[in-house]
This record gives C-alpha cells, structure tokens and sequence, in this order.
C-alpha cells in the first residue's frame, strides 16, 4: 500500500515546525505557511487520484501487521474531508494576511494554524480509535492556542469555558475507549466491525455506544452539549473562527459518521432512532439562536449547530440516499460556512462592528460584495443549483424512505429559518439608510475579497457541478454503507 495518505499529516506538521524558527519574520512566516497549506492540497488530490483509481488505501506502521499496528486508512470519504480541511485553511492562511495583525502573526500563529491542520487531517485519516483520540487531542491543543491568540478580555474568559467542556470531554473520550477496549479486545476501527457482531452482550455495547456519542456530541455541538459553542467561538478573530467554524466540530460529525456505520450497528433500533431524535432537536435548537440574536457572527455560528444537526439526521437514517446526502452537506458546509465567516468578516471590517443594527446601505458601495453574500446565503440555504441544494435533497429523501419521515418535514420548514437568518444580514447592511465606513484600504480590502469570492466560486460548482461530483459522493456513501471494503482494505493490508 502507499505511504502517499501520511503526506497530508507530514507536511503541514514539517512546515510548523519551520514556522516555529523565525515567529518574527512576518513575510517568511507568511510565505512558508502558504507553501505549507498549498503542498498539504496537492498531496491531498494525488491521494484523491489514488483512492479513486485503486481503492481504498491503508496502512499499518511500526512493523506490526493489522490489528496490532497502528494503522492509518484513506478511503474517498477520508480524502475528500482532507482535501476540504486542506482547501480551507489554505483560504484561512490567505485571508489572514490583512485581517490577523502583524502582532499575532509575530506570535505564532501560523504554527498554531498548522498544527491544528495536522489534528484535523490525522483525525480523518486515522483507522485506530484511540489514535482519534491522540488526533484531537492535537488539534485541541492548537484551537486552546489560537482561542487566546493577542489575549483579549472576550478571549481569554471564553477559553476557560472552552477549555472546561474539552478536558470533560477527552477525560469521557478515555474511559469510553477503555469500556471498548475491556469488552472487545481491540481498539482498531476494522477489527471492531468484526469483532462486535461476534459479541452477544449488546447491552453493554449499546451503553458504550451512547457514551460515544456524548463524547462525539460534545466536539460536534449537538443538543444539548452545544452550549459552550456560541460563546466560544464569538471571541477569537474573523480567521480563526472561520477555521473553528469550517473545521473543528466536522470531526466530531465525521467521527460519529465513521462509528455508527462501521461498528455500531447492532441495536440500530434504538441507537440510530437516538442519533436522529437527538439531531432534529439540534436543528430546532440551532434555529432558535439563529433568529435570536442581531450580531453577525452570532447568527453565522448558530447555522454551525443547524447543519450538524441535518448531516446527523442523514446518518442516522442508514440508507443510501441519507449517507450520501450526508457526505455531500458535510463537505457542503465546510467550505460555505468557511466563505460566509470570511464575508461577515469583511462586513465587520467595513462598519467596524458586528451588530446588524449599526449597519445599512452597503450595496451602494459594495455591490459586488452584497450579491456575492447572497449567492453564499443561498447556497447555505438550499437554494438549487447551489452546493446546498443537492445535500439536503438527498437527506431529505433518504428520511423518508427510512424510520423517521417526520425529520425531513422539519428539515424542509427550518430551510426557510436558516434562508431567513441569513437574508436579514443581507437587509440591515446592505440595505436601508447609508452608514458611515471605516477607513479600509483597497489594498486590504481586495486582500480580503479575492479569497472570499474564489471559496464562494468553488460552492457553486460543487453545486452547479454535482453530477461530475457525484461519483466520489457515492463511492464515499458505498465505504460507509458496506463496511467489508473497508474492513478488507485494513486487515488485509
């Protein structure tokens, strides 16, 4: 098997600790972190290439065959959340040059960014439960850096609450990979899916199977572990949020998608019934901050917890149409939440605050930037042909062809809620009695822009597109949906 999946871990891990040499050399420090993040994307499309023309890639390190090894698996639903993670933090690095400050870039921040890349593609990537754990716990250790980073008063109170949650939440991760390991022997993803059917006690395994998803639910912010989110991810810069936004609290989806289609399915009944109850209310929960509140930021942090919720739902229907569409939201969302951050960004910018209600008349000075909002408020809306659109059709189908028809119902009646959140950004600052700006530089405010509207270009050709895209969608649905590729790949290996 190749070694060509441990390259986008490798890099961006090499290139932060070069970073980490010269923190005061701005332009060098800006340099080398956008190789860095570029590399890691072309490692991650070659990679793309490979799984797509041989399978699924994996394997074993330290001499040990599997399961005894470590064993590290890329199969197109891993690659593809790689090439996302690896897309967007290149757009973050971009986007960081005019907006971060020179005083935070001189003080590590894009080692920060790096190392946090590292956990979050290692986390993907990984095939070995408590290696997740191992992976979060590096990413962690990066966002508790980058949430203080310039050690303002909002920061630093919010990270302790951050901090609290997350230390509560790997301690639950350890004890919860000990049940595993205490019932089953085995803490490799392949082996587990086949040593579990074999154990006849699901009672226990069911119980272990629910902590999971508490310790999952707490990265992922489902209801009711969402709590410390808002807050949290309000206080760090524009930049730094997009990332938490786009990134962080995808592995926790990612690492309940992977659990309850790999190896716990033996009381779907109950677990999965769970799973999707447990997402509507996440949705419903997300809706209710979403409309409740007048701060930009706020608004866009709310839709984080609405898509968890809709991507879940997908899961815990089980069924073709459900994984799929869940596949496709998930890399939807990454990439539009990513954009809209970057957008309230630059509108934060130019009125120098997030509240709506101190905002008006844009469009008459930024035209270009209120139709571009639009577009990426419609694509996170489900608005065809948008990238939004076709994730949801499918989630929205596969509810009712599975259990549980009364969830796509929600789901279609808080599209409009979520439609709503979005176009009430676009009405107070783009519409009504002109504001005055602050003073931006077309400099900075190009630096700015062009990123934006590139990460917006690709959303809608992930929507426009998706029947191009739609071989690798389903191809990552056929790994979660029939384990045995992915199980042989890894013991095989």
């Amino acid at each position: 098997m190749s070694n060509m999946l441990l390259f986008p871990i490798l890099i961006p891990l090499v290139f932060a600790t070069i970073l980490m040499v010269f923190p005061k050399n701005v332009r060098m420090q800006r340099i080398v972190a956008a190789a860095g993040t570029l590399f890691t994307l072309i490692a991650s499309l070659f990679l793309l290439v490979k799984v797509n023309n041989d399978g699924v890639q994996a394997i074993t390190l330290g001499s040990w065959p599997a399961p005894f090894g470590i064993s590290m698996v890329s199969d197109l639903l891993s690659v593809l959340l790689v090439i996302s993670s690896s897309l967007i933090t290149l757009f973050v690095v971009l986007y960081s040059f005019p907006s971060i400050g020179i005083k935070r870039e001189q003080s590590f921040y894009y080692p920060a960014v790096l190392f946090l890349m590292t956990g979050v593609n290692g986390a993907f990537t990984t095939g070995d439960i408590f290696n997740l754990f191992v992976f979060v716990e590096v990413l962690l250790m990066a966002s508790y850096t980058l949430i203080v980073h310039g050690g303002e008063k909002p920061q630093l109170r919010e990270s302790i609450k951050y901090l609290l949650v997350n230390i509560i939440s790997s301690a639950l991760f350890v004890a919860a990979v000990a049940f595993l390991y205490s019932v089953t022997g085995t803490l490799n993803m392949a082996d587990l899916a086949v040593k579990i059917p074999q154990i006849e006690s699901t009672g226990i395994l069911t119980v272990i199977a629910v902590l999971f998803l508490v310790v999952f639910g707490f990265k992922a912010a489902i209801f009711p572990l969402y709590f410390w989110l808002p807050g949290s991810y309000h206080a760090p810069p524009m930049p730094i949020l997009a990332l938490f936004g786009a990134l962080l609290t995808k592995v926790g989806v990612y690492a309940i998608m992977r659990t309850y289609t790999l190896f716990f399915v033996m009381n779907t009944g109950f677990t999965h019934e769970l799973l999707g109850i447990v997402a509507i209310l996440t949705i419903l929960a997300g809706c209710v901050g979403a409309l409740a509140y007048f701060d930009v930021k706020k608004i866009i942090i709310y839709n984080i917890i609405i898509a968890v919720g809709v991507i879940l739902f997908g899961v815990s229907q089980l069924n073709e149409a459900g994984v799929q569409g869940s596949v496709f939201y998930l890399i939807h969302d990454m990439l539009i939440k990513a954009a809209l951050f970057f957008l309230v960004g630059i509108i934060a910018v130019l009125f120098g605050t997030t509240d709506l209600r101190k905002m008006g008349g844009l469009i008459k000075t930024y035209p270009v930037l209120g139709w571009v909002y639009l577009i990426a408020a419609f694509g996170l809306a489900g608005i065809p042909p948008l990238s939004g659109f076709p994730g949801k059709l499918l989630i929205v189908q596969g509810g009712f062809e599975g259990p549980q028809f009364w969830g796509s119902l929600v789901i279609l009646a808080t599209s409009l809620i979520v439609l709503l959140s979005v176009v009430r950004i676009f009405i107070y600052a783009f519409w009504g009695n002109p504001v005055e700006t602050m003073p931006v530089t077309k400099t900075v405010y190009r630096q700015m822009f062009v990123p934006t509207v590139i990460l917006v270009s690709f959303t809608v050709v992930l929507g426009v597109g998706a029947e191009f895209f739609m071989p690798l969608i389903s191809g990552a649905g056929e790994v979660l949906l029939n384990p045995a590729l992915y199980i042989d790949a890894v013991l095989k290996e």
